[in-house]
């Protein structure tokens, strides 16, 4: 029997349209939840909160400051004063150029071998200046080498014991630090370096092992008292320049190949207002 082509094409349409039907009923309605997204770790996570500070989690104030103290003082390895040497060339190591080190308040970048005394070449800066406390290059304090850091000679001359302050008028041989008679205003990009390697100072040396209990304070000119200033200025230095990729792989060095110890305001920022 004959067929018309409008019968035809009308049997095509509603078997299309039967298909179409079947295939809509096995999606997914259009109400339904969304499959929920990873879970991401907080920002302030770090790979150590499970193991290294899973004690001073969840802590404030004198308690957080107490239980970071005990977590960076524990298994530490000390540095001789000449041993430092070595560990600044591995420490502040220019990324770009393994033959050079990058020093703190120039950000100049300069041959490891070119250490020493003489103008223009590099030394030993004591971020925590180490008269204030007395502690001098004792094995401790003095070599602690979260806080020591490669600096020109003659610049590190100019800080001098200074306390932390803004202001003041420009180093010439190191534009973008600035100075007075009592106070030391470092480059934009090291001024949160300059403040976490202060606080950790504070943390680690508590007045428990023979050494002088260091304290940030909020002054200036603190001679040789074991204090440093100004703790305003130096938590709003933290906040300004949050660390950067060298400032952590800094703090990996020394955790695993020196000291084996960390700074916890490199890891936790957040952890400075915290205390303070």
């Amino acid at each position: 029997m004959d067929i018309s082509r409008t019968t035809v094409r009308s049997r095509i349409v509603t078997a299309v349209a039967g298909t179409a039907l079947i295939a809509l009923a096995f999606q997914v309605p259009a109400t339904a939840a969304p499959e929920p997204a990873p879970r991401t770790p907080a920002a302030s996570a770090t790979a150590y909160d499970d193991t290294y500070y899973k004690d001073a989690l969840g802590k404030t104030g004198p308690e957080l400051k107490s239980a970071l103290h005990t977590i960076i003082s524990s298994g530490v390895s000390k540095l001789s004063y000449d041993q430092v040497w070595n560990a600044l060339k591995a420490t502040d190591q220019d990324p770009k150029n393994s033959s050079n080190v990058i020093l703190l308040y120039t950000g100049r970048s300069q041959s490891k071998d070119d250490n020493g005394g003489d103008p223009d070449q590099w030394n030993r800066e004591h971020v925590w200046a180490k008269s204030h406390g007395d502690f001098g290059t004792s094995t401790g304090p003095g070599t602690d080498i979260h806080h020591l850091r490669p600096t020109d000679v003659s610049v590190n001359s100019t800080r001098g014991n200074k306390d932390f302050d803004n202001g003041g008028s420009e180093v010439g041989e190191a534009p973008g630090n600035y100075t007075d008679g009592d106070s030391f205003e470092p480059r934009d990009a090291v001024k949160g370096d300059v403040a976490r390697m202060i606080l950790y100072m504070a943390v680690r040396y508590d007045g428990d092992d023979g050494f002088a209990d260091l304290e940030p304070n909020d002054k200036v000119d603190n001679g040789s008292a074991p204090a440093i200033g100004r703790l305003s200025v130096l938590k709003t230095w933290s906040q300004q320049d949050p660390p950067d990729d060298f400032e952590k792989n800094r703090n990996e060095v020394i955790f695993d190949k020196y000291q084996h110890n960390r700074n916890p305001f490199i890891d936790h920022p957040e952890w400075v207002d915290a205390i303070w």
